[in-house]
């Protein structure tokens, strides 16, 4: 049956480096689009060379959303994002303005095209007693005690990823219902979308990721990152600032890594962050994979038409 949701709307996602933002324009532009960010760390005014924020050149070429919004002392959490850019998104509609959501960050992704459980704070005596328990009793009786009150969730759940299991019993011990239930009845989200997740032959993405790094450390990435942790209020060990390309250079001005090394992590784990995305992304059947080294906007809006783009 299909959705009475507004949309589908054109979501862009794809690794980090694959060359989404110079693609997103010229699609915004034929669209007659607003580029709608799902970057987790684009966002944020104080952060530009290491998170690849779009040039004003290119922020004026196409009106952008999540850009610069949100200062470091104020962090967005994937829930609180969806809710922005569910308003922002109706914001547009208003004036008959279609989105054009881009972004790789994956949680924020989810967040926007499927909610997120909305499930109850609980005590942190509930998890110390957790704890305690997998050391006395150890994981495999903890992973049968989930199976006997969430088994849905058990089903779900690896046994031998032990944190989720706590975080499972955690919920279950702490609010009296099972995770399950609140991924269940979590509300539905309030726009539909068709995404199309751009990608590229494995090294030469993970080329174009390691030339990335080399030019924003030449534009000066060290000098922000400098700046950045001058600013009062603001947790370095903490997201935004504990992800790549900012937790490396604060190891090093902290004198924890030397220059060399620091740019090895940053290229290391801006591959393994590309990899992990892109297995996140195979969990969606409903996702539509293009060769970003081929695609065009013409190819990529035909795509979009043929999978359920709705007339305005």
């Amino acid at each position: 049956m299909a959705s009475s949701r507004p949309g589908p709307f054109l979501t862009l996602t794809g690794p980090t480096a694959v060359g989404k933002t110079e693609l997103s324009l010229s699609v915004a532009e034929q669209l007659d689009a607003e580029i709608v960010s799902l970057d987790s760390r684009q966002v944020y005014q104080e952060l530009t060379i290491g998170t690849a924020k779009p040039t004003p050149a290119q922020q004026a070429r196409v009106p952008h959303h999540f850009i610069g919004e949100r200062s470091l002392t104020a962090p967005y959490t994937a829930g609180d994002y969806a809710d922005a850019v569910n308003k922002r998104i109706r914001t547009l509609l208003s004036r008959d303005t279609r989105p054009l959501l881009v972004g790789g960050a994956t949680l924020y992704v989810h967040a926007v095209q499927y909610g997120l459980a909305d499930i109850p704070d609980v005590d942190n005596d509930v998890r110390d007693w957790l704890e305690d328990r997998l050391e006395d009793e150890g994981k495999e009786a903890l992973y049968e005690e989930l199976k006997d009150v969430d088994p849905r969730q058990a089903e779900k759940n690896d046994p031998t990823k032990t944190q989720r299991v706590l975080r499972a019993l955690e919920v279950y011990h702490g609010t009296g219902n099972p995770l399950s239930y609140y991924h269940e009845n979590q509300p539905e989200p309030p726009y539909d979308y068709t995404t199309i997740v751009l990608n590229r032959d494995r090294d030469e993405l993970y080329e174009r990721a390691n030339k990335r790094v080399d030019r924003m450390l030449a534009d000066g990435l060290l000098d922000e990152v400098r700046e950045v942790m001058q600013i009062e209020g603001v947790a370095l060990d903490e997201p935004p600032l504990s992800t790549i390309g900012y937790r490396e250079p604060i190891q090093h001005l902290q004198g924890e890594i030397d220059y060399d090394e620091m740019v090895r992590r940053i290229k290391r784990n801006t591959r393994r962050y590309a990899k992990r995305q892109l297995t996140w992304f195979r969990r969606y059947d409903e996702y539509h994979w293009m060769d970003a080294a081929e695609a065009t906007a013409p190819e990529i809006i035909e795509t979009y038409r043929q999978h359920g783009e709705t007339a305005e």
